[in-house]
């Protein structure tokens, strides 16, 4: 048995999980008001990645609620939740949020119209930001076949049953592939391909350079199948399997913590773990981070993207899957969110910090910026702004969440931005998770305490179902 392998099953029982037959209520469920029926136009998709069902920050959901009340979508429920960054993801009639509670990272399993609890599993984790951020988990869990796949900020990894909560396997990744705490722990969700997990590693070897970069885990019982060997560690974007030229590719993006600093998109043959293009792109700034997941355009062209220096950048692959540069623009640097390619054009919020965000529209084509928005507006005698937004787009209708709590709805076309509809759904920094749409129903991670209300962290659950 690899050594790796033997580690599967190690310490389980020092894991703790609860479950119950019929979801029950607990302390930190707020219960307002059942949500109206489903509309029985209404087209559904389940949630159970991050990126949504097509890994874009796209759905097909319709017969969504077209105008919203003065105070924005009425409650149906909320969560007082612990530290993370992770988006709620929905699948098999669950819902699962990935969060931090004290001093153990922990999943919660529950009934997505109602909020009642499934089930909990959690464990001890010992992490401390350096830079001050949260230490609950960057990653979002992810549901596949009546599974859950969750991977924290100390890169430990577990497969649960979704029904029940019971761990299936679990990996050590930090300690097993010898993995660098790097800038704000570990951040990649994990992307379920047909038999196997992609897991975006970033270990070091002995001689502290090459080491196991990228690792594919068999799904059903956790044993390691392939690895890639590479100086660039992981970074905070996630990998995506998309097709291109007829492949099917896994698209990495990399980086890590290192001097000089380096990293980039690996293109990745998910069956075999071959490297079949590297393609460097990372700021030269030492403290920097990639975070954004590749865009898939067609089935020969990717967005790749960082914030601090490059921007971004239009690769186009031959037959032979070998990237070149089709156009770059310095503008177009995404810190962390995905843009939307809407007819022939990307919209998205490029720059690093919030005074320098803005909303900008580029010629997909070209690589020519054709309009830049701040987005700011009068909000009670002040100036405020969605800032670093993150998109949705469902059934042609794009919704917008700013980083401290505006949602609004957009109509873009390459004449420029229109805001059709606004409202604060709180008031609170780092909300930097993109929502989640499932079955007509809005979900959004608040992820610090709003100044204005007082209330707590939480998962809140919106009605977004039309009449």
């Amino acid at each position: 048995m690899c050594p790796r392998f033997a580690t599967l099953f190690l310490a389980v029982s020092a894991c703790a999980f609860c479950s119950a037959a019929e979801p029950v209520a607990y302390p930190e469920l707020n219960f307002h008001a059942p949500p109206k029926p489903l509309p029985s136009r209404a087209r559904t998709e389940e949630w159970p990645h991050f990126l949504g069902p097509h890994h874009n920050a796209t759905t097909n959901e319709s017969e969504l609620l077209a105008r919203w009340p003065a105070g924005g979508p009425r409650l149906v429920w909320e969560m007082a939740t612990g530290e993370g960054y992770a988006c709620p993801v929905l699948g098999g009639g669950r819902l699962v949020y990935f969060h931090r509670v004290g001093g153990k990272e922990t999943l919660d399993c529950l009934d997505p119209e109602t909020g009642r609890r499934f089930w909990r599993f959690d464990y001890p984790v010992e992490y401390e930001d350096r830079y001050g951020f949260s230490a609950g988990p960057r990653s979002s869990a992810v549901i596949e076949g009546g599974r859950v796949y969750a991977a924290g900020v100390t890169a430990m990894m577990h497969c649960l049953d979704l029904e029940t909560g019971r761990v299936l396997w679990r990996r050590d990744l930090m300690t097993e592939f010898k993995i660098p705490q790097y800038f704000f722990g570990y951040g990649p969700t994990p992307f379920v391909w047909q038999d196997r997990v992609i897991v975006t590693v970033g270990g070091k070897a002995k001689d502290g350079v090459r080491g196991t970069c990228v690792a594919a885990l068999d799904k059903l019982t956790g044993k390691t199948l392939w690895e890639v060997e590479d100086s660039w560690g992981a970074d905070y974007a996630s990998p995506v399997v998309a097709k291109l030229r007829g492949r099917d590719v896994a698209l990495v993006m990399t980086g890590g913590e290192s001097r000089p600093s380096d990293g980039g998109l690996l293109t990745i043959d998910p069956q075999t773990g071959k490297v079949l293009d590297r393609f460097p792109w990372r700021a030269r700034a030492y403290e920097s981070a990639t975070a954004a997941t590749p865009v898939v355009i067609g089935e020969r062209r990717v967005l790749v993207s960082e914030c601090y220096e490059k921007g971004g950048t239009l690769l186009e692959f031959d037959e032979q899957l070998k990237s070149r540069q089709v156009w770059t623009e310095r503008g177009f640097g995404q810190h962390f969110m995905m843009p939307l390619f809407i007819d022939g054009h990307l919209y998205g919020f490029a720059g690093r910090n919030p005074p320098d965000t803005e909303f900008k529209c580029v010629n997909v084509e070209t690589g020519k910026m054709i309009w830049s928005d701040d987005t700011r507006w009068d909000e009670n005698g002040r100036v405020s702004s969605f800032f670093r937004a993150t998109l949705l787009q469902a059934a042609g209708r794009v919704f917008c969440l700013g980083e401290d709590g505006l949602f609004g709805e957009f109509g873009l076309t390459p004449k420029g931005l229109v805001v059709r509809q606004r409202v604060r759904l709180f008031a609170a920094q780092s909300a930097w998770t993109l929502p989640a749409i499932h079955r007509g129903l809005l979900y959004v991670a608040q992820n610090e305490r709003d100044v204005r209300s007082g209330k707590p962290r939480r998962v809140i659950c919106f009605d977004l179902r039309g009449e």
